[in-house]
Formats: structure tokens, C-alpha cells, sequence
């Protein structure tokens, strides 16, 4: 289910994943923290003609252009409009590096595979082609997002 799990020892069951939780608007959503390079606070991108809606442009990344996806606008929410709380999550799929725009990071996980659970069947087919699972944590609902859909060259034929 993850790409890079952490087996357990002792008592616990399970294949375990540490995950990095963050807010899009009023939603949790998370990524496996081993696809994650790093998080930086929020810098304004140059756009990129005829860009998909959903790419903010390109930062400078210690001499490397980094695309920037406005995650909200990715999964269907109005555009990230960035505050002193927006971050960039660098992310690597692959061979590609490219920054996710989201309104702030809340949390770092530590789940085992029986936390999460399959999108629900209601959910639309491009949902789940961006969710991975969705999991009950502490009265909250996070979401796992599927890095390697995010950007329309990676998308797994499913």
C-alpha cells in the first residue's frame, strides 16, 4: 500500500508508514514522507505560459526549476490564494521533483496499514484517482494523496 513501509516489531501488526499531514482549506490530506525532500515556506512562482490551471509556474530550487502545483486547484477546490502559513512541500515521483502549495503542515504521522481505508465506492472515479485511502485519526479524517497522479504524466493507468 505504501511505497516504502517500515516493517514493525513487538506488538503492533501491520506494516507502519510515517506520513506528513497538511490543510488544504478546512480538510486534512497527507503524503508518504518518504516521497517528501523537504518543505519550504511560500515563494511566489513565475507563471509558465499555457500552463495547466492547476500549476502556480516555476521556483528556483538551488538552481533547479521546480514546477508548483496549487494542490486545491489539482483536486477541484478554488486556488490557493498563499499566506505567511502556505508551504511547498518538495515531493519526487519518480525521476521528477516538483513543489505541492498547501495552506500549512499540521502534522507528522505514524499509521499502520489497518488505519487506512479504500475511498469510499461514491466517490467519483477522478477522486479516487487522487486519493488513496482516507483514515480516521483522532476525530479527524485525512485523506492520503496519490503523489504519482498529481501530475498527468504519472498517472497509473487503473
Amino acid at each position: 500500500m505504501f511505497r516504502h513501509p517500515r516493517t514493525t516489531t513487538g506488538a503492533t501488526r501491520g506494516r507502519r508508514a510515517s506520513l506528513i499531514a497538511f490543510c488544504i482549506g478546512e480538510q486534512e490530506f497527507c503524503v508518504d514522507i518518504m516521497s517528501v525532500r523537504e518543505i519550504r515556506g511560500w515563494t511566489q512562482a513565475t507563471p509558465l505560459p499555457h500552463a495547466p490551471s492547476y500549476v502556480n509556474g516555476v521556483i528556483n530550487l538551488r538552481g533547479a526549476v521546480l514546477p508548483i502545483v496549487d494542490l486545491a486547484a489539482r483536486l477541484g477546490f478554488p486556488r490557493t490564494v498563499p499566506t505567511a502559513r502556505s508551504v511547498i512541500i518538495v515531493v519526487r515521483v519518480e525521476m521528477q521533483l516538483f513543489g505541492l502549495l498547501v495552506d500549512a503542515v499540521s502534522d507528522i504521522l505514524t499509521i499502520t496499514d489497518e488505519l487506512l481505508q479504500p475511498t469510499p465506492d461514491l466517490a467519483s472515479d477522478l477522486a479516487k484517482t487522487f486519493v488513496r485511502g482516507v483514515m480516521a485519526i483522532e476525530g479527524r479524517m485525512i485523506s492520503l494523496i496519490a503523489t504519482d497522479n498529481v501530475l498527468p504524466q504519472f498517472q497509473s493507468a487503473a
